[in-house]
C-alpha cells in the first residue's frame, strides 16, 4: 500500500557538497508522466505554494507578473485616497492583467511593450496602462520578485505620441447647452466655470460657513476656500439653495435635497447637449452642432481658466503647482502681446 502523504508528488532531494555541507531542494515528481521533475526551489514554504498551484491545477503566479499584480492590488491600491484614482488604476490593471499576468519577468521585453501599444485601439489609454505597469514593476523590485530593470529604462519615445486636448468653450456653446439644461445641471455648470473645480469636487462642495465655501480637492488634497460675496454666480446659487429649505449639506443638490451623483449629471449633460446640437443643426448651423457634440461637462474647467485675467490667475484658480500645466491643457485664450513697433 503506497504511503499516504499530505503533499503527493512533492519530493525533497538532498545532496552533499565536497566539504560535507548538505543541500536540500524540492521538486514536483513528473516521472509518472515521463517528464522531467519540476524544480520548486530550496525554500519550503515557496515550494508548498508552487506545489499547490501545480497539483490542484491552480493558475501559477509565483515568478510571474500576476504575483506582483495581486500583491499591488491588495496592498497598494487601497492606499490611494482618491476614489477616482483607485477606479482608474483598477481599470488599467484589468486591461494589462490578461496580457502580462502569466508572463515571467524575462518575457516582458521592450518589443513586447511596444507590441501591446501597437495593438491597443485606445492609444492614450494604452500609455496610462504602461505607466501603471511600470509602477508595479518598481514595487516588484522592492519586494524581491524580480531583479530585472524596467525594460524601457532610458528609452525615449517608445510610447504612443499624445497631444493635449484643447477645447475652447465659447459663449455660444455655453448658452446653447445651458438653455436646454435643468436647474441641477445649470448649477453644476455655473459652479464649475466659477471655481475651476473638477466635477467630482463640484458634487462634494458643502454649503458655505461664515461666508466662505471651503473644500479639500479629491485629487490633490489641496485646501481651498471661496468668498461667496465676491462671486455673483455663487451668491445667486447659495441664496436659491437657502430658499429651498432642503436639508442637505451639499451646495449642489436636487430640489428635494437629494445628493447629485455622477450618473445623474452625465445623463442630464448628454440629454441637454444632444438637444442643443439638434436645434443648431435644424437651424442649418452644422458646424455649431458638431462643436456642441464635441464638448464635455469637464470642459467647464477650461472655461474657468479662460475667464481668468491671465495665466497666473488661471493657474491659481485651477490649483496647479505649475502654470505650464494650465497653459498646455486648459488655457485656450490667446495671449495678448504688445507690438514692438
Amino acid at each position: 500500500m503506497p504511503k499516504i502523504t499530505k503533499y503527493p508528488r512533492l519530493r525533497a532531494k538532498v545532496y552533499k557538497g565536497r566539504a560535507g555541507q548538505v543541500y536540500v531542494y524540492y521538486v514536483y515528481d513528473m516521472r509518472s508522466e515521463g517528464k522531467q521533475d519540476i524544480r520548486l526551489g530550496k525554500d519550503y514554504e515557496s515550494a508548498i505554494a508552487q506545489w499547490d498551484e501545480l497539483h490542484n491545477n491552480r493558475q501559477r503566479i509565483v515568478g510571474r507578473l500576476e504575483e506582483a499584480f495581486k500583491r499591488w492590488e491588495e496592498q497598494e491600491l487601497p492606499k490611494y485616497e482618491s476614489a477616482e484614482t483607485r477606479k482608474g488604476y483598477a481599470k488599467n490593471l484589468r486591461a494589462i492583467r490578461p496580457v502580462f499576468g502569466q508572463m515571467a519577468w524575462d518575457e516582458v521585453t521592450l518589443p513586447a511593450l511596444r507590441q501591446y501599444l501597437d495593438l491597443r485601439s485606445a492609444k492614450t489609454q494604452g500609455n496610462r496602462e504602461m505607466a501603471l505597469l511600470r509602477v508595479i514593476w518598481g514595487k516588484a523590485l522592492l519586494w524581491g520578485m524580480t531583479r530585472l530593470p524596467w525594460p524601457a529604462t532610458g528609452i525615449r519615445g517608445w510610447k504612443n505620441r499624445e497631444s493635449a486636448r484643447t477645447f475652447a468653450v465659447t459663449d455660444d456653446l455655453f448658452r446653447a447647452v445651458y438653455a436646454q439644461a435643468d436647474q441641477v445641471l445649470r448649477d453644476c455648470m455655473d459652479i464649475a466655470s466659477a471655481t475651476g473645480l473638477r466635477i467630482t469636487d463640484v458634487r462634494n462642495l458643502r454649503m458655505p460657513q461664515d461666508g466662505y465655501i471651503t473644500h479639500k480637492t479629491s485629487k490633490t488634497k489641496k485646501a481651498v476656500r471661496y468668498p461667496v460675496a465676491d462671486s455673483p454666480t455663487l451668491s445667486g446659487i447659495v441664496r436659491r439653495r437657502e430658499a429651498m429649505r432642503a436639508y442637505s449639506p451639499m451646495l449642489l443638490c436636487t430640489s428635494t435635497g437629494r445628493a447629485v451623483s455622477m450618473s445623474m449629471l452625465r445623463s442630464r449633460w448628454e440629454e441637454a447637449r444632444d438637444k442643443a446640437a439638434l436645434l443648431a443643426e435644424q437651424a442649418g448651423d452644422e458646424e455649431l452642432g458638431q462643436r456642441i457634440r464635441a464638448m464635455f461637462l469637464r470642459d467647464m474647467r477650461s472655461l474657468a481658466a479662460d475667464l481668468a485675467a491671465d495665466v497666473d490667475e488661471a493657474s491659481k484658480l485651477l490649483l496647479h503647482s505649475s502654470k505650464t500645466v494650465t497653459e498646455k491643457h486648459y488655457r485656450t485664450k490667446a495671449q495678448t502681446v504688445k507690438p514692438v513697433r
